[in-house]
């Protein structure tokens, strides 16, 4: 293999691979990218044997050939390098790479240890609007577990239904559902939802490339993996098996108490309050009554904190407790200047939802702590 590149062109590919590829596994070909140069292009793919990604970048190949390099090195060397071209050449068991004045010799591992990576049927199955994907991976993927023994709850349930998709996440504590709405071709109407769980690592890849660019996502769905075509990159990942939880049961529908709150202010006033909470439960109370919100917090290591907000409330006096960063990841992700609050009573879970938006819905549940 021999070629040239540019620097920036290979840099900004070699970045979206950083998350994919695990510093620390039991098979060190994981921690490599592979490279096949042909034609006027360098194609690259890492894999964690869970997601994959596939992409390429323009190159002057003078020399066809396939290796592997260690992706995070190689990253951090192209990083380093002056604003020029860089030359990579095979060489005796090893890569070079060289621009400019700077030369490297960089170890490689045999390309036939680099692991088989499934190609997509070629025929896309649904595609999804680019904004509504990114909202929606950006206000669920913090809901989601990572290290529940119910491997189903280690995603999000993606569901694809007429003019609509869906994301909802859970960790039994907590629900975040967005959707949305998406154009389908008439042929299409009336066909089965699609229901997939996508692992959380997948979902966080994904947002990364959507990060930039203009062009929808074409989804695909092989035997027992996922494709997702942004911009001519492909990520690949694993379905998670198994029965997503009935998530439409958890939506409580006869809260009948409604606060109307500034997000900032609520968001600063949990956040100072919770400074003084039980470390482990970063517990904290809400108050309501009348036009005020009282929001305290107390532990016996610390002591006690407490501020009190006008919010708009009508109802009955009420106090219920919260996990302060279960609140807090909610207000983190909402751009409107205010939330609602809906409440039932002290034990029943509550809802929160952003209020004046337009373009989509979203409904997050937290189920209040023990006083």
């Amino acid at each position: 293999m021999e070629l040239v590149v540019r620097k920036n062109d290979l840099l900004r590919e070699l970045q979206l691979f950083q998350g994919i590829v695990e510093r620390k596994n039991t098979i060190p070909i994981l921690a490599n990218v592979l490279m096949e140069a042909k034609g006027g292009e360098v194609r690259l793919l890492a894999t964690d044997l869970e997601v994959g990604l596939r992409s390429k970048c323009a190159a002057s190949v003078s020399k066809d050939g396939a290796l592997t390099l260690p992706a995070k090195k190689f990253y951090e060397i192209v990083k380093a390098l002056p604003e020029t071209d860089v030359r990579i050449e095979e060489d005796k068991g090893a890569v070079k790479v060289a621009a400019d004045r700077f030369d490297s010799r960089m170890q490689t591992l045999p390309l036939e240890d680099f692991p088989s990576v499934p190609e997509g049927p070629g025929r896309a199955s649904a595609v999804l609007p680019r904004k509504g994907l990114r909202e929606m991976i950006a206000k669920t993927h913090f809901a989601i577990t990572g290290e529940d023994t119910r491997y189903f709850l280690n995603g999000a349930l993606l569901v694809l239904k007429d003019e609509q998709m869906s994301l909802v996440a859970t960790d039994g504590h907590r629900l975040a559902l967005v959707a949305t709405k998406r154009e389908v071709p008439e042929a299409e109407k009336g066909a089965e939802a699609v229901r997939i769980i996508l692992p959380k690592k997948t979902l966080l890849e994904l947002a990364r490339l959507l990060a930039e660019g203009e062009d929808d996502v074409k989804y695909e769905r092989g035997e027992n993996h996922l494709f997702f075509d942004v911009g001519g990159r492909v990520l690949i990942s694993r379905m998670i098996e198994g029965q997503f939880p009935a998530y439409e049961r958890v939506i409580p529908k006869g809260n009948d108490k409604r606060v109307e709150m500034e997000r900032e202010r609520i968001a600063s006033a949990i956040r100072r309050v919770a400074l003084l909470s039980n470390e482990r439960s970063r517990a904290v109370k809400l108050r309501l009554e009348g036009g005020h919100a009282e929001v305290t917090s107390s532990s016996p290591e610390f002591g006690e904190a407490r501020e009190v907000l006008a919010v708009e409330y009508g109802g009955p006096a009420l106090q219920i407790c919260f996990n302060a960063q279960y609140v807090l990841d909610f207000l983190a992700v909402v751009e409107t200047d205010s939330v609602v609050l809906e409440l039932k009573d002290e034990v029943s879970q509550a809802v929160m939802r952003p209020q004046g938006v337009t373009d989509y819905d979203y409904t997050y549940v937290v189920m209040p702590m023990r006083i």
